[in-house]
């Protein structure tokens, strides 16, 4: 679910829209009648610029931009007795590289900004998925927004009944620890 957009005409916004500035992360409602230029639309929200400021719009609101709004996929129920920390990791590590910066579009996992991902098994059944992630910059609002986006989608996986996604700052992040796939694509030898 996702597609890059190399659009150079605005859509009109059929509706008011809810939307978070980029990058300081505050809440706004972009008015009916705006022209919005769709940037990119990956992992269930849109990126437009609008009024010449970045803005992100979650893919349920797609319609306000004259677009059919994209499903995510459902994740696959686990067979009985599949359900271990290790498939419940596995399937996290899928499920974060479905969050996007959206700012750049390549998902957290391959900028290098999840630091680790661990499941441990809850005494009453299920698991806790306990993830620690860095963004770009110290100073970027939308850190609250991704981490949020994270949690909701892993708490949405079979078997997990807590998450917990915290920032951290140590080590910096730095373009090294971005995959060599996610450096080639950003042109970065």
């Amino acid at each position: 679910m996702g597609e890059r957009y190399a659009e150079t005409e605005s859509r009109v916004l059929a509706r008011d829209c809810d939307a978070v500035s980029v990058p300081w992360g505050q809440p706004e409602t972009l008015p009916e009648g705006a022209y919005a230029l769709v940037t990119q639309r990956l992992g269930g929200s849109i990126t437009v610029m609008c009024g010449g400021n970045l803005y992100r719009i979650a893919e349920r609101d797609a319609d306000a931009l004259g677009l059919e709004p994209q499903l995510p996929p459902p994740m696959p129920a686990p067979a009985e007795g599949e359900v271990d920390a290790a498939a419940v990791e596995q399937n996290a590590w899928k499920v974060l590289a479905t969050c996007y910066d959206p700012e750049i579009p390549i998902d957290i996992v391959n900028l290098g900004l999840v630091y680790g991902c661990t499941a441990e098994p809850l005494p009453e059944g299920g698991f806790r998925l306990e993830v620690r992630m860095t963004l770009t910059a110290p100073g970027c609002g939308m850190g609250t927004l991704i981490a949020d986006e994270a949690r909701e989608k892993l708490l949405e996986l079979p078997g997990v009944k807590e998450a917990s996604v915290e920032l951290a700052w140590d080590p910096p992040w730095s373009r090294e620890m971005m995959s060599e796939a996610a450096r080639l694509e950003m042109g970065l030898f």
